[in-house]
């Protein structure tokens, strides 16, 4: 078993995206992600990696594009309004099916917001955020050891598929410090596969290309359905969730991230009440696990849904359960933390008041 070490939450990210074979990073400043390009600019000189802090986010996203055309490791961060502004570079990535990972570690908004840890970019983070039919691979953590761990698993989608994959995390995970185990070997850069598709300087190689259009009639439709093949084949193969006490459970609590940890908590104090309480987290909130949420559907009358937002994942799991089950809701928008307490009023709420469709924001 690997040694376990006490890490802040974004320094787990960055260092688990260079363990994972990051060898470029490329960003701007922003809270509450700033320890992130803080403690990439050191490392990745170790590793005979690259740092840059662009002049801007708009700078990173296209630096992040010529990177990753050339088929190296690559990685930018921010938090929100700064993942807002890196959308049509992060959109242009996916035009030209260029693999790379990105961190969100979301604060509230929306505009400039706060920042306090939220969750109120699950839309923008789930239906690709920027313009155009296309998708992000992304995952969720809810500890610091998952901060650390799922980097490695976004970089084996990015190059398996070309496509961009990414962390949505929090300020409250990013921030907060916890024992860290790696749980994977450091990869070894110089063994990795050469891809025949990036751009570089060979003698005798037949010319290559990266864009992210195609001007001829209808080619461009082309294009976007070839994506769309893989992207269902993510679907079917690529979901990841944990469930917890489902098995005889009345109401089953769904959340992710700060959320889900919360949830849990309040899970824990509803049983020591009697009510036959369950969680089930989705890890990849793209794809969504609705065929398992369906499954539990078929057995369940009530889901509450918990988020530090004002509700965007509810239209998921409504559009998983496709009108087996109602559906509530409990939320706090703006950076404002939810506590056990408050999920738990939530779930005698629910508990009572089984007919109603939504719980009320408070």
């Amino acid at each position: 078993m690997a040694e376990k070490k006490l890490m802040k939450g974004n320094e787990a990210l960055a260092e688990g995206t260079v363990q994972a074979g990051c060898r470029f990073f490329a960003g701007y400043p922003i809270t509450p992600q700033n320890e992130v390009p803080e403690y990439l600019s050191w490392r990745l000189p170790e590793v005979d990696g690259k740092f840059v802090q662009a002049e801007s986010e708009v700078a990173a996203i296209n630096m992040i594009y010529g990177a990753a055309a050339t088929g190296v490791r690559c990685m930018t961060s921010s938090s929100s309004p700064g993942i807002s502004l890196k959308q049509e570079g992060i959109s242009y990535c996916a035009g030209a099916d260029l693999p790379f990972f990105y961190a969100n570690v979301v604060r509230g908004g929306p505009g400039l917001g706060n920042i306090a840890g939220a969750q109120g970019d699950y839309f923008q983070s789930t239906r690709g955020g920027g313009h155009g039919d296309y998708k992000v691979f992304v995952m969720a953590p809810d500890s610091v050891n998952e901060m650390a761990n799922f980097p490695r698993k976004c970089y084996e989608i990015a190059y398996k598929y070309r496509i961009p994959t990414m962390v949505l995390a929090d300020g409250i995970i990013g921030q907060m410090m916890e024992p860290v185990e790696f749980e994977y070997p450091e990869v070894d850069v110089s063994k990795l596969p050469e891809q025949d598709w990036a751009l570089g300087i060979s003698k005798g190689r037949e010319r290559r290309r990266v864009n992210s259009y195609d001007l001829r009639e209808g080619q461009l439709e082309i294009m976007v359905n070839d994506r769309v093949k893989k992207y269902k084949e993510i679907e079917e193969n690529e979901v990841m969730y944990e469930e917890i006490m489902t098995e005889d459970a009345d109401i089953i609590l769904v959340a992710y991230g700060t959320s889900a940890r919360v949830s849990m908590a309040a899970l824990k104090m509803a049983r020591e009440k009697g009510l036959k309480v369950g969680l089930f987290r989705p890890i990849t909130l793209w794809p969504y696990p609705k065929k398992k949420l369906a499954e539990l559907g078929d057995r369940v009358n009530n889901f509450l849904v918990v988020e530090m937002s004002l509700g965007q994942m509810v239209e998921d799991v409504m559009l998983s359960l496709n009108g087996k089950s109602k559906v509530f809701f409990y939320g706090r928008p703006g950076g404002s933390v939810i506590t056990a307490e408050e999920v738990l009023k939530a779930i005698e709420d629910t508990s009572k008041k089984g007919a109603k469709e939504h719980a009320t924001i408070k």
